[in-house]
């Protein structure tokens, strides 16, 4: 079955969309205004993210790290986690399980 979500505000100068999901399986864009932050937080999911377009400085476990169009990396479960915007661009999230959260 095919959905279709609004963007929703998820931080200032970050949209999220839902662009499908299933109970164990979601995909989400997240787009960034250069400079606007996803704020520090964690989650039991393991999340993958690939940077459709942009370019992003990453916070994980401690580590921090950039990344731009291209790149892809695994965040595991329950792992701090948060990024901050430097090149204006896209995230391409997927998480399982499904973060019911997001629905």
């Amino acid at each position: 079955m095919i959905e279709s979500f609004p963007a929703k505000q998820a931080d200032p100068g970050v949209t999220r969309q839902v662009l499908s999901h299933s109970p164990e399986l979601m995909v989400v864009s997240f787009k960034f205004e250069e400079g606007a932050a996803g704020k520090l937080h964690n989650h039991p999911h393991i999340q993958s993210t690939y940077v459709k377009s942009g370019a992003f400085t990453f916070s994980v476990a401690g580590e921090e790290f950039v990344v731009k169009e291209g790149d892809s990396f695994v965040i595991p479960s329950n792992a701090v986690h948060g990024c901050t915007c430097t090149v204006p661009g896209e995230l391409i999230d997927t998480f399982t399980p499904r973060r019911d959260d997001f629905l």
